[in-house]
């Protein structure tokens, strides 16, 4: 269990809540992880607790980051330090995100899932910049694609595809522009397709993808796409189907050679902080996700269904909600 920071520590108590409540028990170790540690220490992820994360099942996280305006963490420490190290030393190349519209939201008939590859791309951090501070500065930024990492980004969402009731998988990408990346791209869905006959298959350039997923977001039900890509084409969709308030993620080491984490897209959120405000639905979700991953499919159904039958319920209610009382709510359900 990593808290973090701001309304962090707040919303995974409700996500344990939501566990135990659907009969599952867990033994949890608390991290005392994110920018409040860094802040205290000078510490970001130290080498001793990287390794006691290694012995996990799975981790699961909060929310990190500074209060907007701090300077006492300078931006990026926790991104690449935190966050991105764990999805590369632990090998979470599957960045996973459910959406489910929401009635009133802009895209309320959306069922579909985003499969991110997240370990490469221009997150992998190639580049470098020269004559920094000078007129003429130069930087540059590489966007790193293998076909092995592509192509097991890839075979996971064609799997994934499969287990559910449309069958069908879209490319993302931009492939008339980025000829290289997307090249490969291509040639890998492509070849992993003939594997998978059974999948109907698509391809959309990112842009459109983004007015689709606006407009007409009922045409997607498994989209696969690269690192930068799917972060961004991920935020659209959560902010779509309810708010980002409401997207839940998981970090994948399908393989099993090591944790998977889940975690709520939502920042840290400190200026509500122990306010009583922050809706802990997308930490729970997150909790189902790592529910199922950790074998325990009825229980993560259950709690799945219970979030999406209250979030159609607080759409409908002018009543305020509590944090707690969202927890307690979907604990009831189960």
């Amino acid at each position: 269990m990593i808290g973090g920071d701001g309304i962090g520590p707040e919303v995974i108590a409700e996500a344990l809540k939501v566990v135990a409540a659907a009969g599952v028990a867990i033994e949890t170790v608390d991290y005392d992880l994110g920018a409040g540690r860094y802040a205290r220490t000078g510490e970001v992820l130290p080498e001793s607790v990287l390794g006691e994360l290694r012995g996990t099942e799975a981790i699961l996280l909060g929310a990190v980051g500074p209060p907007i305006g701090s300077t006492a963490v300078p931006p990026g420490v926790i991104e690449r330090g935190l966050l991105l190290r764990l999805r590369f030393e632990l090998d979470l190349y599957i960045n996973l995100r459910p959406f489910n519209g929401v009635p009133g939201s802009i895209a309320p008939d959306a069922d579909f899932v985003v499969v991110r590859e997240n370990t490469e791309g221009p997150y992998a951090g190639e580049g470098g910049a020269l004559r920094r501070g000078t007129p003429f500065e130069v930087a540059t930024q590489g966007s790193v694609n293998t076909r092995h990492g592509v192509e097991r980004c890839i075979r996971y969402a064609f799997e994934l595809a499969e287990r559910r009731a449309r069958g069908h998988v879209t490319l993302v990408h931009k492939t008339n522009v980025l000829t290289y990346a997307g090249d490969l791209w291509q040639r890998a869905f492509d070849s992993v397709a003939l594997e998978h006959p059974g999948v109907a298959t698509a391809y959309n350039h990112v842009d459109a993808a983004c007015i689709f997923v606006v407009e007409n977001s009922a045409r997607y039900d498994v989209v696969v796409t690269d690192n930068l890509f799917g972060d961004i084409l991920a935020d659209l969709a959560g902010a779509v189907t309810g708010g980002i308030g409401l997207a839940a993620s998981a970090n994948l080491n399908p393989a099993r050679t090591g944790p998977s984490l889940f975690e709520p897209v939502h920042g840290s959120a400190h200026d509500i902080a122990g306010t009583g405000r922050a809706n802990p639905l997308a930490a729970i979700r997150s909790a189902a996700m790592m529910l199922e991953h950790l074998g325990q499919a009825d229980a993560a159904g259950r709690v799945t269904r219970a979030v999406l039958e209250l979030q159609t319920e607080m759409a409908g209610s002018s009543e305020p909600w509590s944090t707690a009382g969202i927890g307690d709510a979907i604990a009831r359900r189960l």
